[in-house]
């Protein structure tokens, strides 16, 4: 029984890990320096790889199945189980330590989107520029050039 103790012990240390990358990855964001964004990427990918794995484990070690609902199952493991002090604080821990990662996750979201908006904003007024050059139209119907002569693109 002492191995689901062992088992979130591990993952805490390793949502631990995942929780400061979210904050480092938020200072970047803050920053708008995106040179550290693809490596902090990969690191949060290889933690929420071994987080699986380690969940995988705790479910094998309560006998629950991918179905039950873990928290539920946890919660009942520990009440049946109460000299687990140890496994019952470690899973105190692990989600404290997880809302704070979703928090954290939800807010780089947030910040993910601002700075995509930004450069879609640039890239509009970039783009209107070009656009304006055809904004007259000849006898024809199609677009004329402008001609640099304010008095003849008015008339």
């Amino acid at each position: 029984m002492a191995e689901v103790a062992a088992i979130t012990e591990r993952e805490i240390e390793l949502i631990s890990r995942f929780v400061v990358l979210l904050k480092d990855e938020q200072d970047a964001l803050k920053r708008a320096d995106p040179s550290v964004l693809q490596e902090i990427g990969a690191e949060k990918i290889g933690l929420a790889e071994q987080l699986n794995t380690l969940e995988a484990d705790r479910r094998l070690a309560l006998g629950i199945t991918d179905d039950q609902n873990t928290r539920e199952a946890m919660a009942g493991w520990l009440a049946q189980h109460p000299e687990e002090s140890t496994a019952a604080v470690n899973w105190e821990k692990l989600l404290e330590l997880s809302r704070e990662a979703k928090q954290l996750h939800e807010l780089n979201a947030g910040l993910v989107a601002m700075h995509l908006q930004l450069a879609s904003d640039a890239l509009t007024i970039l783009t209107r520029q070009s656009e304006q050059h055809h904004a007259l139209y000849g006898s024809d119907g199609q677009a004329a050039p402008v001609s640099g002569s304010r008095i003849v693109d008015s008339a």
